[in-house]
């Protein structure tokens, strides 16, 4: 989901040439793009799970078998009743392996910006607290944080260049932009009114991050706002949820690059993924509000596929590429999805999670989708 495909072709970048570092996990070297931080692992060695239907073996395997039609699947986790009942790895990876989001980092973005206006620090309804946007007579004045979670802002923002260098995303993590990923996004100009068409856009989130960040310091020092949101992540996701593997990355204004580039372990997004399933709730303690959950579960005025910075299995519009499958899966399923085929699939009527990390290219994706529809089918 994430437009950067041309991370291939512009290999020789590195994170910490275009960002900053990260800062929850212990540092690690900057990957290779859609690579592991980590790669002296086993996944050989994992322990029993129960006996799992024959049927729904086969499903999970045939991620791993049939590569040449998915791609190169890298982890494959799948929780029922929050408990394990498939895990594997690809040769190379295991447990402990941090692998990349790309998009999936929306849908955390969204929970953070979530805590603050529970809060009462952030507005969801009110104009989002963006400086360059306050003059007068400047239509991005009326943006609201729920048209920039809702993908609907009007802003100017090409996800998808062509050739694919040419946009926004490219731009804002590698080229011109990637100093101060947060001030590129809010420079661009509306181009439409708020809620008049949807427009998925990795800026977006960036431009959240920056309000996040601002709303937790005034600072604008790039390491005090790098600690700023370490210390909310921390507090907020890593330590309720166990987390312990996530680790954001940073611009070198100290704005978290939250549209597309964190790292953690199968295991950890699939504790993301079960936060989200019972609904913010962490053994028996409300940590976000119900209210909120109902919001990133609303679809978009103009993409029913898509709500609060969070894929749902709903058709969406007319020419628009299919995301989920919702001619299959129950209508409550939705997903975070990232660039090379990352989900976190969450299916609260079947009780279950799905983690499937890997590298998967666009020709590519309906075989994966037809995949993982047949998993959770089976499920």
């Amino acid at each position: 989901m994430l437009a950067s495909a041309a991370v291939v072709m512009l290999g020789g970048w590195s994170l910490s040439q275009a960002a900053g570092q990260g800062g929850i996990a212990p540092a690690s070297p900057a990957p290779k793009m859609g690579a592991s931080l980590d790669h002296d692992v086993r996944g050989d060695m994992l322990p029993p799970l129960p006996a799992l239907d024959p049927a729904i073996k086969a499903k999970a395997d045939a991620l791993f078998a049939d590569e040449d039609d998915v791609g190169q699947t890298r982890a494959l986790y799948v929780l029922r009743d929050g408990e394990p009942i498939y895990e594997r790895y690809a040769p190379g990876f295991g447990p402990e392996t941090k692998l990349i989001s790309w998009s999936m980092a929306k849908s955390i973005t969204a929970v953070l910006t979530g805590f603050l206006v529970a809060g009462g620090q952030l507005s969801l309804d009110g104009p989002a607290p963006v400086a360059a946007w306050q003059r007068s007579g400047d239509p991005r004045g009326a943006i609201t944080l729920a048209h920039l979670l809702h993908m609907s802002s009007g802003i100017e923002h090409v996800e998808n260049g062509d050739p694919v260098w040419q946009g926004d995303t490219v731009a804002m993590l590698f080229g011109g932009g990637a100093q101060d990923m947060a001030g590129f996004a809010e420079a661009k100009p509306a181009a439409a009114q708020p809620d008049e068409l949807f427009n998925y856009s990795s800026a977006t989130s960036v431009i959240l991050s920056d309000i996040i960040t601002d709303a937790l310091t005034p600072s604008r020092n790039p390491a005090a706002r790098r600690d700023a949101m370490r210390d909310f992540i921390q507090g907020r996701l890593v330590e309720p949820l166990g987390m312990t593997s996530l680790t954001p990355e940073f611009d070198a204004k100290g704005t978290m690059i939250g549209g597309s580039i964190m790292h953690a372990t199968a295991r950890d997004y699939a504790k993301f993924g079960e936060f989200l399933r019972n609904h913010g709730v962490v053994d028996g303690q409300r940590l976000l509000p119900e209210s909120w959950m109902k919001f990133m579960l609303t679809p978009s005025a103009n993409d029913a596929g898509y709500g609060g910075h969070i894929w749902l299995n709903r058709r969406r519009p007319a020419g628009a590429p299919a995301a989920l499958w919702p001619d299959r899966g129950p209508n409550d399923l939705f997903a975070c999805i990232g660039h090379q085929g990352q989900y976190i699939i969450v299916s609260p009527s079947q009780r279950v999670t799905i983690v499937r990390l890997g590298v998967t290219n666009d020709d590519q994706f309906p075989a994966l989708r037809r995949h993982l529809a047949d998993l959770t089918e089976a499920l």
